[in-house]
């Protein structure tokens, strides 16, 4: 599939390519396609390209001295289908812990849906999400995918402190910290798993395109996988998935 794509300067060395502005699987198949394929096109003049939801941030090396020719050869790599090569993903199966002490705001939750904690666990924990992208903090996921039940308005005063590991949910997304800082986003477990790390290669071993789901574990379990990857004896399951 083809999208009407609107193309831009950002700056003086980098264009902005959007889509339709919504969040939808197939959008951001077709976005990390065309990715891949400028990137794999050993376009030489081109620094890297950053994706978000409906949008490609591509920085070049130098200043674009004539953007419209440029926006042309985008245009014309994008209309040739050379972009639509197969995409091979990951489906991590990432443990969290919900007891009451990582859920802070699950009661909310719970409350205000007119149902107990178990459904609430439950209903996060059965979907299979896609990662959108990666951004606001090195390493964190924004998975779409959230059971609409669990739509929730991020908190109107933003904790100071979230820990690091901990999932949460904002509006119809939801996500993991990785590290600690400040948020907004209502929390409801965590998780022990390292999402970045920079003396690893790549630094973030989850890529978008890639698919989360999340399995309970007690609190047992969670300290148990903590040790272990303190140990550096743990791997994180995924399997492998072909487009």
């Amino acid at each position: 599939m083809s999208y009407q794509l609107h193309y831009k300067r950002f700056s003086e060395r980098a264009i902005l390519v959007s889509w339709p502005t919504k969040i939808d699987k197939k959008i951001l198949e077709d976005l990390l396609s065309f990715k891949n394929y400028i990137l794999n096109n050993d376009i030489k003049e081109i620094v890297y390209v950053n994706n978000a939801y409906n949008s490609l941030l591509i920085y070049y090396k130098l200043t674009i001295d004539n953007v419209n020719d440029e926006i042309l050869r985008l245009k014309d790599l994008y209309s040739s289908k050379k972009n639509q090569i197969v995409l091979s993903s990951k489906l991590w199966k990432i443990p969290v812990c919900y007891d009451e002490e990582f859920g802070l705001d699950l009661n909310d939750i719970a409350t205000q849906n007119n149902q107990s904690i178990d459904d609430v666990i439950l209903w996060h924990s059965t979907p299979v999400y896609t990662v959108f992208f990666i951004g606001f903090l090195p390493g964190f996921l924004y998975l779409g995918g959230l059971d609409e039940r669990l739509f929730i308005p991020r908190r109107k005063t933003p904790r100071a402190r979230i820990e690091k590991g901990a999932v949460a949910i904002g509006g119809n997304q939801t996500g993991i910290y990785p590290n600690v800082s400040p948020g907004g986003w209502h929390i409801i477990g965590n998780t022990p798993i390292e999402l970045f790390d920079v003396n690893t290669s790549p630094p973030c071993m989850i890529s978008a395109g890639d698919c989360i789901k999340f399995e309970p574990v007690s609190r047992d379990a969670y300290e148990h996988i903590k040790q272990r990857i303190n140990e550096q004896s743990y791997e994180l399951k995924f399997d492998l998935i072909h487009g």
